[in-house]
């Protein structure tokens, strides 16, 4: 597994983790994170594979968020169509991961789209953050995670920012 990330940069990302709707919302966050990113996951069940995503991310964007110059917390609230997500961030010596949304039930591209809530709940623990997803309006599976990762990413931003 390599995972690499610059920050400050233009937002370019070379995702390949094996889950082409997971490689589309990491690219969706290095946009909006403003991090130039590049993630590749060995082949793997999809669950493992969200999970080894999550901890590698969460892993290189710890050493960033948890430096003396980085703000170290975030909050924000972004629309994807129909939906709106709020995102909100704190470095934390115990990693947290918190949300209201329920996609258990829910398909995006053909993924069932808990494996989302598990590659969250793995970045937050790798880069050892206390992480709250809201989502305040939204039905529609792809809007619904599309807003998440917009707001996760400008959040991280908002964090790793002096």
């Amino acid at each position: 597994m390599r995972a690499r990330v610059s920050v400050g940069a233009a937002g370019d990302a070379h995702v390949e983790t094996g889950i082409p709707v997971l490689d589309h919302l990491l690219e969706v966050f290095a946009r909006y994170a403003r991090l130039d990113l590049t993630l590749e996951v060995e082949p793997g069940a999809a669950a493992a594979e969200a999970n080894a995503a999550g901890s590698a991310l969460g892993e290189v964007v710890r050493s960033h968020l948890h430096s003396t110059s980085a703000r170290g917390y975030g909050s924000i609230s972004v629309p994807a169509g129909e939906a709106l997500a709020h995102v909100a961030l704190e470095r934390s010596e115990r990693p947290l991961f918190a949300s209201n949304v329920d996609l258990a039930e829910a398909k995006v591209g053909g993924l069932a789209a808990d494996v989302i809530g598990d590659f969250l709940r793995s970045f937050a623990a790798g880069a050892g953050l206390t992480l709250h997803v809201r989502l305040l309006e939204g039905v529609d599976p792809a809007d619904v995670l599309d807003a998440i990762f917009k707001a996760l990413g400008a959040c991280v931003a908002q964090a790793c920012a002096a």
